[in-house]
């Protein structure tokens, strides 16, 4: 193990972080993505700290395969966007940088500053603003080391989850920290220490102050995650999940509510089983093992299947709120809903003739040209 110092304001040397080598750690260049590594070898070649981080090489320091690996920098967004034709800049509340090689997109965040949101820092800033520890190591893939400013490392060896905020501002600070922590204890199966789990059901009405958008966002990551029925059913136990899905929480409520909690948790489990088997599960799937227990299908069919159409589209943004997917997924969901009750969809809509177009000849006019002047 390596050490990197610093100085304080008296002068005084101190460690700052430890840097693990590859024989510590275990975690060769080999192992991480070669999109992600083309990444980080164009940043480290024009100079600039490049690394991997989060869960990624969380969950290689725990035996699991990562599915995305992020990259952190100190390039600017605009500098990456331009060492990268096929890239883009993304984000709102924070910029980020999109780069797709063989098409698989790389996510690359500038470190950010301890100013504001849309500020960017040094890597000592990056570090102090992320959530848990487990998930504030960065490995240069160059170099095959870890680096550790806050005892992550350690942390994910003694199988513990630490906040790096104290734990009485840290969900206050940002309420998502609580959904996260689930999802971290699941994926690794570590358990919640009792003063993490305790704070989590004390702040859980803290989530009320999470955007639609974000709570969307995050939802879908877990039903993408192969563990939603684990994770879903920890946030029940937390009190998490009625502030997650509030309309779905309510209707699991009553007589009966044992029986319809472990029909969603055995969707949730189908759902998990294809997502591990397949690469790729479409966003509709997800929706169908979401709502389909809990969902009133109509007993009767009417003859005007548009209006099925209409009544289960309706059932379903009423479900899932304050869940918000676009409406093409909604959509596609009651598509494949009636398919599995061998309900035919409504036929499609004639398409009207375009004025202009030719009666006898099918094909449109052809223009008169306008006469020279």
């Amino acid at each position: 193990m390596l050490i990197r110092y610093g100085t304080t304001k008296e002068g005084k040397r101190v460690e700052i972080a430890r840097i693990y080598t590859v024989d510590e750690h275990g975690i060769s260049r080999s192992k991480i993505d070669p999109e992600a590594r083309k990444v980080t070898e164009r940043l480290t070649s024009e100079g600039f700290q490049a690394y991997i981080v989060g869960g990624a090489v969380r969950d290689l320091l725990v035996g699991k395969v990562p599915k995305d690996f992020d990259v952190a920098t100190d390039a600017h967004p605009r500098r990456v966007r331009k060492m990268f034709w096929n890239s883009r800049i993304i984000g709102k509340r924070f910029r980020l940088v999109h780069v797709e090689i063989n098409a698989k997109i790389i996510e690359v965040a500038t470190f950010r500053s301890l100013a504001g949101p849309n500020e960017f820092g040094t890597i000592e800033e990056d570090v102090a603003r992320r959530d848990f520890t487990m998930n504030a190591l960065y490995y240069s893939p160059e170099k095959e080391q870890i680096l550790d400013y806050v005892g992550g490392f350690e942390d994910i060896r003694a199988r513990r989850i630490r906040s790096l905020l104290p734990i009485e501002t840290t969900f206050v600070d940002d309420p998502v920290r609580m959904v996260r922590a689930v999802k971290y204890a699941v994926g690794t199966g570590f358990e919640l220490p009792a003063k993490l789990k305790s704070r989590i059901r004390k702040s859980a009405d803290e989530l009320a102050r999470c955007s639609a958008s974000r709570m969307t966002e995050e939802v879908f990551k877990i039903l993408q995650s192969g563990r939603s029925a684990a994770v879903f059913n920890l946030a029940m136990d937390l009190g998490l999940f009625p502030h997650m899905m509030n309309a779905m929480s309510e209707r699991l409520k009553g007589p009966g509510q044992r029986d319809r909690t472990n029909a969603l948790l055995q969707s949730l489990s189908g759902l998990d089983e294809t997502v591990e088997r397949e690469s790729e599960v479409a966003r509709s799937q997800m929706i169908v093992a979401l709502v389909e227990p809990s969902l009133a299908f109509p007993t009767e069919i009417p003859s005007d299947r548009t209006l099925l159409v209409k009544e289960i589209f309706t059932g379903i943004k009423t479900v899932i709120r304050p869940i918000t997917p676009p409406n093409a997924d909604v959509e596609a969901a009651v598509k494949e809903l009636m398919e599995k009750r061998g309900i035919a969809p409504p036929p499609k809509p004639r398409r009207r003739r375009r004025r202009g177009a030719s009666r006898a000849g099918g094909g449109p006019r052809t223009p008169e040209k306008p006469s020279a002047r």
